[in-house]
């Protein structure tokens, strides 16, 4: 594995909480781990605060990303908060230019954390939307799911999508809203569907653990 490409079923979800908890785990390990950000938006005073928070968790570990900026680990940032192609006013993105910031990363680290922005069906353009990169870049995915009311459905769409495009996946629940009823109105659930479901707060050890073996095992 050279990339993970981390992805939730929606905004406000827990990716970049699952992303920097995955850069802790992973460089503890010794892997020298790198993130990328392709595109941000909401980006006030030109701060990427999601690159930004990345990339210091990654310096931590990585001397390799010690002088680079947030703005060196995105392709593109965008004031407005809003779906890149509603965002991108001039119609900026070029796919391309993000994939050669990918690669330059890439040779950076072991393992290359890739962060989306938004779900999987969220734009980049009229045709292309963030599932697509995922597709275009080839990169193992991990979706990352919310614990509220209504999780079930989300999740089992994001899925969908996922095998429909064959790519290779796992996911996790991230207990943060509605926790407190997430045992009775959705554990059940998973437990009947998914007896090995996991969550970021309970079950990261037993994932990250499996990431460094298919890295040793392909090394």
């Amino acid at each position: 594995m050279k990339t993970l490409f981390i992805v939730a079923t929606n905004t406000d979800v827990g990716k970049s909480y699952g992303s920097q908890k995955l850069i802790e785990a992973l460089s503890k390990k010794g892997l020298r781990i790198g993130a990328f950000k392709p595109i941000e938006t909401g980006v006030e005073n030109d701060e990427p605060s999601d690159a930004t928070a990345l990339l210091n968790s990654v310096k931590l570990y990585n001397k390799a990303f010690t002088d680079l900026s947030p703005k060196d680990i995105t392709a593109y940032t965008f004031k407005l908060p809003a779906a890149p192609f509603v965002a991108d006013v001039n119609k900026e993105i070029d796919i391309e230019l993000i994939l050669t910031k990918k690669a330059q990363l890439q040779e950076l680290c072991d393992i290359l954390i890739i962060e989306s922005a938004g779900g999987l069906m969220t734009p980049i353009n009229e045709e292309y939307k963030m599932i697509d990169l995922i597709k275009t870049l080839g990169a193992k995915t991990l979706l990352v799911t919310p614990s509220k009311l209504g999780c079930i459905n989300d999740t089992l769409l994001a899925m969908e999508a996922l095998k429909r495009r064959e790519i290779e996946y796992d996911w996790c629940v991230n207990l943060y809203k509605d926790k407190e009823h997430f045992d009775t109105i959705t554990k059940p659930y998973y437990d009947a569907l998914f007896p090995h479901w996991w969550s970021l707060q309970e079950g990261l050890v037993i994932y990250v653990n499996k990431i460094v073996a298919s890295h040793k095992s392909t090394h």
